[in-house]
């Protein structure tokens, strides 16, 4: 997910989207400890796109 596709999310849709995105990183995390887990880069975008949206709110919030 790029930064312009979050600046463009309504306030809603960035909440939304961070409780799936949470939701995902807590299967992923699993998924790792049983061995069930085929892409580990996977665990790292999931994060590195919650902190984006984190960062979103934040600047959002600041204005």
């Amino acid at each position: 997910m790029k930064a312009k596709e979050i600046r463009e999310m309504t306030d809603a849709d960035i909440a939304s989207k961070l409780q799936e995105l949470l939701r995902e990183k807590l299967n992923l995390k699993i998924q790792s400890r049983t061995g069930q887990l085929e892409k580990s880069a996977q665990v790292r975008n999931v994060r590195r796109d919650i902190a984006r949206l984190y960062t979103e709110q934040a600047a959002r919030a600041a204005k």
